[in-house]
């Protein structure tokens, strides 16, 4: 069988950097990946994709990156149940096996700043 996804994108918010109990260090993202084509409006739509990264990726993405920094990244896609007060969640997520920083620190900055400057 063959579960591979190649992602490119940049992170919707800072990555925080947790640590499991038996020690694991992991990151839970969510990586807006921009779509092939325009819409009606002429506009450039974005799939907001759950990723999650382990152990020295995970250290690395949370030293490194920020909010909107540019990632690509390999995994798999992984599915999950859990029950809540609501009932069964269905949770579909892509587990990253490697990640590559896309941009420089001086590219992170000036996005940062023309962030700012939009608002």
């Amino acid at each position: 069988m063959i579960n591979q996804v190649t992602l490119v994108g940049r992170l919707t918010k800072d990555p925080e950097l947790r640590v499991t109990t038996e020690g694991s260090s992991v990151v839970n993202i969510i990586l807006a990946v921009n779509r092939n084509y325009r819409n009606q409006k002429g506009e450039i739509d974005a799939d907001f994709v759950q990723c999650t990264i382990w152990r020295k990726n995970a250290e690395n993405l949370s030293l490194y990156c920020k909010k909107g920094t540019l990632i690509g990244l390999m995994g798999r896609i992984q599915t999950r149940t859990y029950e809540s007060e609501d009932g069964r969640k269905y949770v579909t997520e892509v587990i990253a096996e490697s990640v590559r920083f896309l941009e420089g620190k001086r590219n992170q900055v000036a996005n940062v700043e023309k962030e700012v400057l939009q608002t």
